[in-house]
């Protein structure tokens, strides 16, 4: 079943495994470069049905760090139409990811500590449903207010457009791991009292407000998905329940897949990490809300992707360190799984 196309509007992806968005840190003023190009690229010649950008930030202020590509620009377009189109040749369909980032934005990349940006380090005014910190001794965000809230909406919308013209045929809006979507979701991190916050139909506002602008633009033709953290794994905060009642939600508002991930709003969190653990997520919002789920977190293997699909626990296999690992695990996969499937001409007298 991991082979077997799938159809999402009008679009048809070859096989049931995503590229999952990683962040590679390797952008200059969001510019998508040379590396954007192999990486990505090296995935859809690896046989990958899907194959997502990395968050991809619609203004500079939600960036995780000054290294985040970037879309919010138009000079951002033509290298990321010349990935697109890399993408589509190797017979995979490129998807995008737009996100912002929120309290965590203004950063330095992991491997230059990932710490907050200093005064004097490059360092932007950050933002959030509430002026609350994501970790104690870090700068305070600021409050978003109305005019912040709409400045946001037309960010996307914009990103949105722009992603259209760069040739992505997939689009997905990032409301989890602790960035400012998922910071409104969340009663942790939104303290509002206005029409934003307290109540779970005020708290979700933002995300379905964003969902209906995006579709407006994508019409009926492409596909909308949305990645959320399935549960904050902290009490008192955004639980299972509150997101299969949220994919309710998207499902009446036209969201086509609900990407399942977990965490990332809270240091205080407490993730019982092991193989294929965000599973069960995908599987019971699939089965309560009657939408299509992607399955993510420590999927490893061939057979846990196989698995998880006979199982109906899932309509999508999405994999990330394993790609980092092996950009070539859709063919090795279907070798596994005694499944003949096409290589890439240049590559097809290793098939055998």
């Amino acid at each position: 079943m991991l082979f077997e196309p799938l159809k999402i509007r009008n679009v048809v992806l070859k096989n049931r495994i995503v590229v999952s968005p990683m962040c590679e840190y390797s952008s200059e003023d969001g510019f998508a470069n040379d590396w954007h190009l192999v990486h990505l690229g090296s995935r859809a010649v690896g046989g990958a049905g899907l194959v997502f950008t990395e968050a991809t930030a619609v203004s500079p202020e939600g960036r995780i760090s000054p290294d985040d590509l970037g879309i919010w620009k138009d000079e951002h377009i033509p290298f990321l139409k010349r990935i697109t189109t890399f993408i589509e040749n190797q017979g995979a369909v490129p998807g995008i990811q737009l996100a912002h980032a929120g309290r965590k934005a203004s950063h330095h990349s992991p491997w230059k500590g990932g710490k907050a940006l200093l005064r004097g380090e490059g360092d932007w005014q950050t933002f959030a449903p509430s002026a609350l910190a994501y970790r104690h001794g870090e700068p305070i965000p600021k409050e978003m207010t109305t005019d912040d809230i709409k400045k946001f909406i037309q960010d996307l919308r914009n990103a949105v457009e722009r992603a259209l013209k760069a040739g992505f045929k997939v689009i997905e809006i990032h409301a989890a791991h602790g960035y400012l979507l998922n910071e409104f979701l969340s009663p942790l991190s939104n303290q509002r009292k206005d029409e934003y916050g307290g109540s779970f139909e005020n708290r979700i506002r933002l995300l379905t407000e964003v969902v209906t602008a995006t579709r407006e633009i994508l019409k009926d033709d492409i596909p909308l998905f949305v990645r959320i953290s399935a549960t904050d794994w902290v009490p008192g905060g955004w639980t299972e329940n509150d997101s299969i009642a949220l994919a309710k939600v998207l499902k009446k508002k036209n969201v086509d897949l609900v990407d399942c991930s977990s965490g990332g709003n809270s240091p205080d969190q407490k993730i019982p990490v092991a193989p294929m653990y965000q599973v069960p997520f995908a599987e019971k919002i699939k089965k309560d809300a009657g939408i299509f789920t992607g399955a993510v977190g420590l999927i490893t293997n061939s057979k846990q992707a196989e698995e998880i699909l006979l199982s109906n626990k899932a309509d999508l296999v999405i994999m990330a360190r394993q790609f980092l690992k092996d950009p070539y695990f859709p063919l090795h996969a279907a070798k596994e799984l005694g499944q003949d499937i096409q290589w890439p001409v240049q590559y097809d007298r290793a098939k055998n």
